[in-house]
């Protein structure tokens, strides 16, 4: 009976590990945060996927990866929000772990990603 808990417990942790890093964020709550500006959103697909629609406001990772420190705000607690393809998608680990470095604590990942807002008939604009 031990060894079947220590088996239930073990699996347990690996399915939440494998869950995320990091906190979800539903595509309303970050079209909600957008519209109030308390979050920097960061767009961590392709340029091509950026330049053709993302959430409006977001960043693309790709354009400030070289100096993110510089696009980011002084405050480590603001709501840093990362979204790259989809569910599937894990991009997005690249922005959110980038973030985490420079010492930010807020930060959440939308998993639904850019297929997510656009299913969900969320308006998105294209690079300028």
């Amino acid at each position: 009976m031990k060894k079947l808990f220590a088996l239930l417990a073990t699996a347990t942790l690996a399915v939440t590990t494998f869950a995320g890093e990091f906190a979800d964020i539903k595509p309303a709550d970050v079209k909600a945060a957008a519209a109030a500006k308390t979050a920097v959103i960061i767009d961590a697909n392709s340029p091509a996927s950026y330049q053709s629609g993302h959430v409006p406001g977001a960043l693309s990772f790709a354009a400030i990866k070289g100096n993110l420190a510089a696009s980011l705000p002084a405050d480590k607690n603001t709501l840093i929000i990362a979204y790259c393809g989809g569910p599937q998608c894990g991009a997005y680990l690249n922005a959110a772990k980038a973030a985490e470095k420079l010492g930010y604590t807020n930060i959440k990942h939308m998993s639904a990603g850019i297929s997510g807002w656009k299913a969900a008939n969320l308006p998105t604009e294209a690079a300028k």
